[in-house]
């Protein structure tokens, strides 16, 4: 069984994040640009055999997609031509941000450290891509494109 890779997408900061071989736990990988993001997918997936991606997908309350759906579409779209062979889920990141910062304040960091936004974009990605886990787990019924 391959390792799931959970992203945070953002205009300025893609987070990442992977699970276990086993697909129980999710963890912070890395923070990367959006220009950087294809040399690192491709260098990883050489070393590291990938079932998955998950993609946190902006919604609003209303559970319709939000404005920023025009600029992850677009990445989705390219990961999913690239990597043909890989499962595409899609994640409702609500809150993600705000979940991040919070767990890094229960985790005794600093300020000055909560305000690396990098780590709270992996963070996020850790947090989307758990609970992927858990609701498949639970057999909730995830977003999968085709």
């Amino acid at each position: 069984m391959g390792r799931i890779i959970g992203i945070d997408y953002g205009l300025k900061r893609i987070g990442l994040a992977v699970t276990d071989p086993l697909q129980i736990f999710a963890s912070p990988l890395i923070t990367v640009s959006p220009g950087e993001f294809d040399n690192f997918i491709t260098g990883y997936l050489e070393t590291n055999e990938v079932d998955a991606f998950v993609i946190g997908y902006p919604v609003q309350m209303n559970n319709k997609p939000s404005e920023s759906v025009t600029y992850i579409n677009p990445f989705i779209k390219k990961l999913k031509k690239t990597y043909p062979e890989k499962h595409i889920y899609l994640a409702d990141e609500r809150f993600t941000s705000q979940m991040a910062v919070r767990t890094m304040i229960e985790g005794g960091l600093k300020k000055k450290d909560r305000q690396d936004k990098s780590m709270v974009d992996k963070i996020s990605a850790s947090i989307i891509l758990q609970s992927f886990l858990d609701n498949k787990s639970n057999k909730t019924e995830n977003i999968k494109l085709i």
